[in-house]
């Protein structure tokens, strides 16, 4: 408990500032060390050749960030199958088969790094350094652009003018804005992606990277350019006579990967490699890194948009799933009936206790992370249900910008069935929610059990593409969490999956994919037709969407949309396995 708590006021004291002064980058205008910024920021825009200044549409936002993916992602899949030949890989590292890397490529390119190999035997150091911490930078700060620019026009948007420069109005700050609704149907500006994107990175993300890296480099986690060193097993009858101790730049891998909402290690297991994660102090470090930006993006969006009271109704809401979802996690594990049995301890985190792998695979699951310091397939059957359930919300905290994506859906969703029940027109901020809004949020809820159920009952229903590594329900769970894990951005997964085959590669591609692009554009284009809308005054009659009523009728929103839908999935896995352990 104690543990806990230390881990929520660090997360909200330090979140606070945090998200004022991302509110104030991501306005635009003056912000902190422009002297500093500044020059790269312009050398950027020169070498891209683009008018940072000048206002998008929604449609020129996303397909911005359709060409950003499309030419990274391209670069990235290239490096992986061609890593051999390239400079920095002492260890002689061969280049990977192309569906592994395809799915690398797609899964980092998603922010979701569910690995299907073991990063320290398979991946260079370039291949770590460029490809993998490079995407672990850059694609959370694309999904945080995506939401800011949903914000945008949730809230006040502005008219879309091709030949001015919005420099000025940026200045001024969004939430200051009434010209957006001068013009009812014309297009809005959402603001510029690639100033969004470049702010965001240079001015938020490698800052903290910076930080968070020497922070781990104190507590011994490797940062070196030099091969590992052999040494012989302390074992002398042992069949293995030397073994290689994979070293290399961890600290900053791991500094990305937290604070991005990413996960993937630089080691195969993850944090619970005493390299990764060596200390207490280390793993509280990380703990902190995963929860850190996306508290600081639910106090982004007051100052952001002009409405605090906003920023409390998400940042409560948000908490109070958290906290459920925390302590049923963290009881569920420590009072297993598996516990009496010291097997039990296999996969768990033997040098910080059960309790810590619980809180982690808990928090870990909450936002789209998906590290682990320790195996979540070793868990206690309901342990891991309730990671299950954290990824099938997937806004509980969520990823860096695409969890908060997440939340607007339901709070939209929320909002037309709560104007449904009280026999009111639905409308979000003076805006009516009508037909052609509510056809694009039915797409998104119907698409997550089409795909995630669909592919777990595809690869279950072919034993020779299944590869599970456990019978009867356990086996459902291992095949149900990958797709889960891989359509929420998560990352994680029930090891023992042999998960290194072309169906496997091929088909987590696709749902990851599935999981990333839609979830981020449609609520986007939903907040571009909003905001072409006339703005209603508010009366009487004004659905107010920033109370304590309307927040807990948001969470049963998530738990009818979520939960009681999958219900007969987790009750075929993780429940009826929980079931055999009670007889």
């Amino acid at each position: 408990m104690t543990e806990i708590l230390l881990l929520l006021l660090l997360a909200v004291g330090l979140g606070w500032p945090l998200g004022h002064y991302l509110a104030r980058v991501m306005r635009g205008g003056r912000a902190p060390l422009d002297a500093l910024f500044l020059p790269v920021e312009r050398g950027i825009y020169r070498l891209l050749g683009i008018d940072a200044t000048r206002g998008m549409s929604w449609r020129g936002y996303a397909k911005a960030f359709a060409l950003s993916n499309a030419v990274v992602g391209a670069i990235v899949w290239v490096q992986f199958m061609t890593q051999a030949w390239l400079p920095l890989n002492p260890d002689g590292i061969p280049n990977m088969r192309w569906d592994t890397a395809l799915h690398t490529m797609v899964s980092f390119l998603t922010n979701t790094n569910q690995q299907h190999y073991s990063g320290q035997a398979q991946l260079s150091y370039l291949s770590q350094m460029v490809g993998i911490v490079g995407l672990q930078v850059v694609t959370p700060m694309m999904g945080l652009a995506i939401v800011v620019a949903t914000l945008r026009g949730l809230t006040a948007a502005r008219l879309v003018d091709a030949h001015a420069s919005t420099a000025v109005a940026l200045r001024q700050g969004w939430q200051t804005n009434t010209q957006g609704h001068a013009s009812e149907g014309a297009d809005r500006d959402f603001g510029n992606y690639w100033a969004d994107v470049t702010r965001a990175t240079l001015r938020f993300m490698l800052p903290l990277c910076l930080l968070w890296s020497a922070l781990l480099t104190w507590q011994g986690v490797p940062a070196t350019l030099q091969a590992g060193p052999s040494i012989a097993p302390m074992d002398a009858g042992a069949e293995l006579k030397e073994q290689k101790i994979p070293l290399g730049p961890v600290s900053p891998m791991v500094a990305a990967k937290q604070l991005g909402s990413n996960g993937g290690g630089w080691y195969g297991p993850n944090s619970a490699v005493a390299l990764e994660n060596p200390t207490p102090l280390s793993n509280l470090i990380e703990m902190l890194g995963i929860v850190l930006i996306p508290i600081a993006i639910t106090f982004m969006i007051g100052p952001l948009v002009g409405r605090r009271r906003l920023t409390a109704m998400v940042f409560g809401t948000m908490l109070l799933m958290s906290a459920a979802s925390t302590g049923l996690s963290m009881w569920a594990e420590t009072n297993s009936i598996a516990m009496a049995d010291p097997a039990a301890m296999e996969g768990k985190e033997v040098r910080l206790g059960v309790a810590s792998s619980a809180l982690w695979s808990g928090l870990t699951t909450q936002v789209n992370n998906g590290s682990v310091n320790a195996m979540h397939d070793s868990m206690a059957p309901l342990t891991g249900g309730v990671a299950m359930v954290n990824m099938l919300v997937n806004a509980i905290w969520g990823g860096v910008g695409c969890g908060l994506q997440q939340f607007i859906v339901y709070l939209l969703l929320a909002v037309f069935l709560a104007g449904l029940m009280t026999g009111r027109t639905p409308e979000l901020f003076g805006r009516k929610l009508e037909t052609p809004e509510v056809r694009l949020l039915a797409l998104l809820i119907l698409l997550q059990p089409l795909v995630v159920l669909g592919f777990t009952a595809i690869t279950l229903a072919i034993p020779s593409i299944t590869g599970t590594s456990n019978p009867s329900f356990h086996g459902i769970s291992q095949v149900f969490y990958e797709y889960t894990s891989a359509f929420a951005n998560n990352g994680s997964g029930f090891e023992g999956l042999g998960d290194a085959t072309y169906w496997w590669n091929l088909s987590c591609a696709l749902v990851l994919a599935l999981g990333r692009f839609p979830a981020l554009i449609v609520p986007l284009a939903i907040a571009g037709l909003l905001a072409r809308k006339r703005v209603a005054p508010e009366g009487r009659g004004t659905l107010h969407v920033e109370t304590p009523t309307f927040a807990l009728t948001l969470v049963a929103v998530v738990v009818i949309l979520t939960i009681l839908q999958f219900t007969p999935a987790l009750v075929l896995g993780p429940i009826a396995d929980h079931l055999t352990l009670v007889k």
